[in-house]
């Protein structure tokens, strides 16, 4: 039997204390299958940021434990591993959009030559090639959106978290981007967690969470739906 690829295990994310405490996670209790393809449901303020932000590694639970048995040894960080789409673009303004997305190549001791081939093959599969020369300051928040979901793929992570990925992004953008990313998971048999409140987004992924007011339901009843076609 394969080892989920992360697992929460009473899981709680309270940021203050006192009377002035806010639980933004409350009792999470899931697991992320290898290749899992799955939509996180709920409103603005329901958690959804906080969770991923626990799941990339980014943050820490107050209670709880979260690991990552699929990815990693016990002592390894998980983040090289995690592709992360935010909801806000979060480009290097002094870099422009094709050094963007070699970047995290060029981390991983990529030479630049090959990491920018290879950030030129994702914004041609995004659609984007001719924002290269682009800074940040120069992209609209849909362009600079796509950039950073290029950003995300372009190190073939084992996992993509992705936060309101299409939220900047205009309808026929949205699904052609989420059409880009799920092709992409595809190929690399990567899974991908999508954080939306957008009905259309989650109708394209096989299985479907909800939060609610921090918790977090993973019934089976709510994941019994047939991908759409990308």
């Amino acid at each position: 039997m394969t080892a989920a690829l992360l697992k929460c295990d009473g899981v709680s994310r309270v940021f203050g204390a006192g009377r002035t405490a806010v639980v933004a996670v409350h009792s999470v209790n899931c697991e992320l299958p290898v290749g899992g393809l799955i939509a996180v449901m709920g409103a603005s303020g329901s958690g959804k940021s906080t969770l991923l932000h626990l799941m990339a590694g980014l943050d820490r639970p107050t209670v709880g434990d979260l690991s990552w048995p699929g990815l990693l040894d016990a002592d390894e960080d998980p983040r090289p591993d995690i592709g992360l789409v935010f909801q806000g673009a979060s480009l290097m303004p002094a870099l422009t959009a094709i050094e963007n997305i070699a970047f995290p190549l060029v981390l991983r001791g990529m030479a630049d030559a090959g990491a920018r081939e290879r950030a030129h093959d994702t914004m041609n599969a995004l659609g984007i090639l001719e924002l290269a020369a682009k800074l940040p300051e120069e992209l609209s928040a849909g362009q600079a959106q796509r950039v950073a979901i290029g950003r995300a793929l372009v190190t073939q992570p084992r996992l993509v978290l992705a936060d309101e990925p299409t939220g900047q992004l205009d309808h026929g953008t949205a699904l052609a981007a989420m059409g880009v990313i799920l092709r992409s998971v595809a190929e690399t048999g990567s899974a991908l967690l999508v954080a939306t409140h957008d009905p259309v987004v989650a109708d394209l992924l096989p299985m479907r969470w909800r939060m609610r007011e921090g918790a977090l339901d993973t019934d089976p009843a709510l994941t019994d739906r047939t991908r759409a076609s990308p």
